[in-house]
């Protein structure tokens, strides 16, 4: 239920009477009585039987029956923007190089990349020995894999120290629940493990027979256990290295860059273990680095030396400490690069003279170089109000050199390679946009709006240059708020169909991210979970303050997490919005988190809080989107949901929809689309998804008048 989507989907909408829809009957659910009865609070949920399929399963057939004829609603009502969709989506494919390739990474002695085909929805995984010039070898045709599946998800591609052999996952469902395969390279034979239910990924030992898997329970999706499977072996008897009991931590596995342990890594929102075992040891134990201590969270990168920690011991923004190889404990501990108050430390990426750490400074993305020998620290530069900077994958611990990933809301996703010794940098490869993209016909601004709190919200808004700031232009404003997951500005060329006919776009970088420093976080979660609605509603409103729209022309747009964003400002503020969009929406906060038995809930108690408690039960209770809606009018919403999502079950915003429809008084459009074959992330295929963004786009521009 981590409930993050990165989906692009926008909706707008206006004021319906003027509107050409067809004059269509909307479903009306039927009620059944279900009482819930908690804390001496009573509440009847007449929805509540729309979880009988997630309980069901097939023979639930009322529950389907349900969400086909809203789909057939919204199919109706949507009828007349079929050539529009169809153009849009066209136009935003034709933006696509179909036939493109990544940018190659050198690891253990072979250069790889993914290559995609003219026509193909997927990709081929391939390497070349020593050199670009040697011959291709294609280890995964995901395009061939993915025939005949309507879904399909190849993923975790790890190479055995040796090179011989693949190990993967596969989802064909849509439910983050993965198979694990092994190929040998040499033979080209394929062999399914006999592993399911799995995080998607494994790691090897260095004895290229042995590896270590993430499996979660085919119930509630919980990563429980790590185990140990060696090749050729029974998987009904694999080893079980690692049993997580305490059911709010999320478990990982994975190896450290200088291949040299195994790291198990068990953490919560709020505190954190380590486990590490020498990957030349695969039947050894695995030791605690450090036995969890409440209110700190902390991960750790190995070097030659030492061990370095990342922490928040002591320090809200997280720290750099060290410690010696063979003294794991706290108490052996000291400061590498000490805590700051007005900079976040998110990660550090290690090489074998040069360290390179990822923070976050005045709600900014940064990368620092730090010379091992010399302590010498270089921050690299750019000129840009608003961007994003990241590390990209850099396997190799013997190198000098590092490569970064830039964008901003007009800048394409770049990569680059900086030598950090020599600090000459050289752009690899930038995203082309076909038919052409100006950077300069585009304007990005940082703007800051104040909330009622005196706290600054920063925003970060695109538009193509003529736009007019007089109060009369269409303007989508997009949040996510929850996690400490920070969203940052980033290049959209699907966004350019919006920008190109008169829109804004910006991100209202509220509290419940990360993007301010972990305060910001602290301040957006459990029982300050309010901040996050209003800050929005402050972004919202400054916007039509400064004249960038109007409430008849802004719109809002949130997934998963960002759904509940949406629900809750439809009920706090409904008259800002023309229009919203809430996809895979979290809004059945209450009820959710009540069911042990629902997909990863009770990791989820240190973010929303466990409604078991009472006050935490009331407070949940008083912004929960199901829970609050009332007898009045409501912006134009659209709302998505896929039938398999393993993150927010589908009963969640086909409760809302239905609840939605039984109590409004207005008479503006509400459509609820399912996708009955993909999950949280929606479509699989690099075109599908496109569709989807097509129709959202279609009822936006036919709503505000906009017809080509």
């Amino acid at each position: 239920m981590t409930k993050f989507y990165l989906g692009l989907l926008i909706m707008s909408a206006s004021t319906i009477q003027s509107q050409k829809f067809p004059a269509l009957k909307a479903p009306i659910a039927e009620k059944q009585a279900h009482i819930r009865e908690i804390h001496g609070d009573k509440v009847n949920d007449p929805y509540y039987w729309m979880i009988d399929y997630f309980k069901k399963g097939k023979d639930s057939t009322k529950v389907v029956d349900y969400l086909k004829a809203e789909n057939t609603y919204w199919e109706g009502m949507m009828k007349d923007t079929e050539p529009f969709r169809e153009k849009l989506f066209q136009e935003m494919k034709a933006r696509i190089k179909e036939k493109d390739e990544s940018v190659p990474v050198f690891d253990n002695g072979y250069f790889y990349y993914t290559r995609t085909e003219a026509g193909k929805q997927y990709f081929k995984y391939c390497r070349k020995k020593g050199s670009l010039t040697a011959p291709e070898e294609i280890l995964l045709d995901v395009d061939q894999l993915a025939e005949g599946h309507p879904y399909y998800n190849a993923t975790g591609f790890s190479i055995s120290p040796d090179n011989s052999k693949l190990v993967y996952g596969v989802d064909d469902v849509s439910r983050r629940q993965y198979t694990l395969f092994l190929k040998d390279l040499k033979t080209g034979k394929t062999t399914d493990l006999g592993i399911k239910n799995t995080e998607g990924s494994a790691e090897w030992a260095n004895d290229n027979k042995t590896i270590f898997y993430t499996e979660n329970n085919p119930v509630t999706l919980l990563s429980e256990k790590i185990k140990k499977h060696t090749l050729g072996t029974d998987p009904g008897k694999d080893v079980t290295v690692y049993e997580e009991k305490d059911h709010t931590n999320y478990i990982s596995v994975y190896k450290s860059k200088n291949q040299k342990f195994i790291l198990i890594y068990s953490g919560a929102t709020t505190s954190s273990e380590t486990r590490y075992l020498n990957a030349d040891d695969p039947n050894g134990t695995f030791k605690v680095f450090q036995p969890r201590m409440k209110n700190v969270l902390y991960s750790i990168t190995p070097l030659e030396d030492k061990f370095l920690i990342r922490t928040n011991k002591d320090a809200l923004n997280f720290k750099i400490a060290e410690t010696p190889l063979d003294k794991t404990g706290v108490e052996n501990w000291k400061d590498f690069i000490p805590h700051r108050s007005d900079v976040l430390m998110q990660s550090v990426s290690a090489f074998k003279n040069y360290l390179v750490f990822s923070e976050r400074q005045n709600g900014l993305t940064q990368l620092v170089i730090y010379d091992r020998k010399t302590a010498k620290k270089e921050a690299l530069t750019f000129d840009e109000p608003a961007y994003t900077i990241s590390s990209l994958e850099n396997p190799e611990y013997n190198t000098d050199n590092f490569r970064f990933g830039y964008t901003s809301m007009i800048t394409p996703v770049s990569q680059f390679e900086q030598n950090l010794k020599t600090g000459k940098r050289t752009l690899l490869k930038q995203q082309e946009v076909l038919g052409g993209y100006a950077k300069d016909g585009y304007t990005t601004e940082r703007l800051f709006a104040t909330a009622k709190d005196g706290t600054k919200i920063p925003i970060s808004i695109v538009y193509k240059k003529g736009f007019k700031k007089d109060g009369n232009s269409p303007l989508l404003l997009y949040a996510y708020g929850s996690y400490g997951s920070s969203m940052d500005a980033a290049f959209s060329n699907t966004r350019l169909s919006l920008l190109n006919r008169g829109f804004a776009f910006a991100i209202a970088h509220i509290r419940g991210g990360q993007e301010m420093g972990r305060q910001w976080y602290e301040d957006g979660k459990m029982m300050k979970k309010k901040n996050t609605f209003t800050d929005f509603i402050d972004a919202g409103e400054y916007l039509v303050k400064e004249k960038y729209t109007s409430p008849k022309h802004l719109y809002a747009q949130g997934g998963s997490a960002g759904g509940l964003l949406m629900g809750a400002v439809a009920n706090m503020s409904p008259n800002l919005w023309n229009g919203m969009i809430s996809q895979v929406p979290f809004v059945d906060v209450v009820n959710t988190m009540l069911d042990e038995s629902i997909p990863l809930t009770t990791n989820e108690y240190d973010e929303w809080g466990n409604p078991n408690n009472k006050e935490a039960y009331f407070y949940m209770k008083s912004y929960s989107p199901y829970e609050n809606i009332e007898k009045k009018n409501y912006p134009n919403l659209l709302v998505t949901t896929g039938l398999h999502d393993s993150q927010v079950q589908y009963f969640e915003p086909a409760k809302w929809v239905s609840k939605l429809r039984d109590m409004k008084t207005d008479k503006n459009v509400l459509l609820l689309k399912t996708d009955m074959n993909y999950g949280h992330g929606g479509a699989s295929g690099r075109f599908d998804y496109l569709k989807d963004i097509a129709l959202v786009y279609a009822l936006m521009f036919k709503l505000e008048g906009i017809d080509k």
